[in-house]
């Protein structure tokens, strides 16, 4: 861990936006997955929630940029259990979804809490799932084809979602509980020291202000533990 790495950690973190978040809906192809997570990660999501009960909803063994390590996937075997639980915990959903109520993808307002739900690579989102969501979105089309692939429609929504977001100043400060911010640095700088802290159910030990391990007295230690990314 150098200390320029550290603070491009925290620098990354402190721009994290936990109420805003995406939804795929049987979104089988692991490259798909794999490519709206990095649109995530560019623009400071920190989860995907993926409904898939027949295929895996984690990301594939070396994702693009690394974003397999900055964003998770909280799976969900029904879409209607994911949606109720975005919805109990304050989220807007906005499908991108073709509707005579759909409006242009650049209507909504995206900095309150949104949860973004599209569908699968061929079909797109669900009778059941456009339903169950707040409001739809189309993004305009003034070619032959009738729709973009799913993660190119996903960073789209994202980064509308962004510049709404920038304009309204969420990026000028932290958004997480200092508590969680300071769980996620540390999983962030030492994940194999993360994992075994977690083994054995001790406490993170504290980092010093270059990202170093602090030992029990505040002695700084670890550069040459191991899970140093």
């Amino acid at each position: 861990m150098t200390p320029e790495r550290f603070a491009r950690l925290k620098q990354a973190l402190a721009r994290r936006q936990p109420d805003l978040t995406v939804l795929t809906e049987q979104v089988h192809k692991p490259h798909n997955l794999a490519a709206i997570a990095r649109s995530c990660d560019a623009v400071g999501v920190m989860e995907i929630h993926a409904v898939n009960p027949r295929g895996r909803t984690t990301l594939p063994k070396g994702t693009a940029s690394g974003s397999r390590d900055w964003v998770r996937v909280q799976p969900h075997a029904r879409i209607d259990d994911a949606v109720s639980h975005l919805k109990s915990i304050g989220f807007h959903i906005v499908a991108a979804h073709f509707s005579e109520t759909s409006v242009d993808y650049r209507v909504p307002d995206y900095t309150r809490p949104t949860a973004l739900l599209l569908g699968a690579e061929l079909f797109g989102v669900s009778p059941e799932a456009a339903a169950l969501a707040d409001e739809a979105v189309v993004i305009p089309m003034r070619g032959l084809v009738k729709s973009l692939n799913v993660s190119v429609a996903a960073a789209l929504l994202l980064f509308e979602a962004a510049r709404q977001r920038e304009a309204a100043g969420r990026y000028q400060g932290m958004r997480l509980p200092p508590a969680e911010f300071d769980r996620l640095l540390f999983e962030w700088c030492w994940p194999e020291v993360a994992a075994r802290c977690r083994d054995a159910g001790t406490p993170y030990p504290g980092l010093d202000h270059e990202g170093r391990i602090l030992g029990p007295q505040g002695a700084t230690g670890g550069s040459g533990a191991k899970g140093s990314p």
